[in-house]
């Protein structure tokens, strides 16, 4: 019984095109915080320092050196993150009563406003985003990314991305 020729390929097979769910978070993930960038570059800001903006004010006076824990990065970087929401007049750093050395960070007036036009905008952007889903899917889905999340071991509320983050 003769075999018949078998076709000659040069090099490996193709790859199987990305699929499954962690592509697909992959994916929605960086269309998220690409049109989320966008969003918040209209009002004069990058995401990092919506993260920075919002951790301020969740928890008004702690120190660079609370800040940098919580964000997991050196004291250094902070301060660098810090002087450039300083210059645009958001943030001001005053000098703690119970420890001269440390610097607490407040909001500005205007870091406060800002931070409103901000919510404004993630509201609208998570909308346009999750348009797709119903109240009861978006929360079904919000549960779930969270279990994730957690079981993943990322710290809440805190974009890994800060690790990464070349000084402004």
């Amino acid at each position: 019984m003769d075999t018949p020729p078998q076709p000659h390929t040069t090099g490996p097979a193709p790859a199987p095109g990305p699929r499954g769910a962690a592509f697909l978070l992959a994916q929605i993930g960086a269309h998220a915080a690409a049109r989320f960038a966008e969003r918040v570059g209209q009002l004069g800001l990058v995401p990092a320092d919506v993260g920075l903006l919002r951790m301020i004010a969740t928890q008004p006076g702690r120190s660079q050196r609370a800040l940098a824990e919580d964000l997991g990065v050196v004291p250094s970087r902070v301060v660098t993150l810090i002087d450039h929401l300083e210059g645009k007049g958001l943030v001001e750093r005053r000098r703690s009563a119970a420890d001269r050395r440390n610097h607490e960070l407040h909001l500005t007036a205007e870091g406060t406003r800002t931070l409103g036009a901000v919510s404004r905008a993630a509201a609208a952007h998570e909308d346009a985003l999750l348009a797709a889903l119903d109240p009861e899917q978006r929360s079904h889905l919000s549960g779930l990314l969270a279990r994730i999340a957690t079981e993943q071991g990322l710290t809440p509320g805190v974009h890994p991305g800060y690790r990464n983050r070349a000084p402004a």
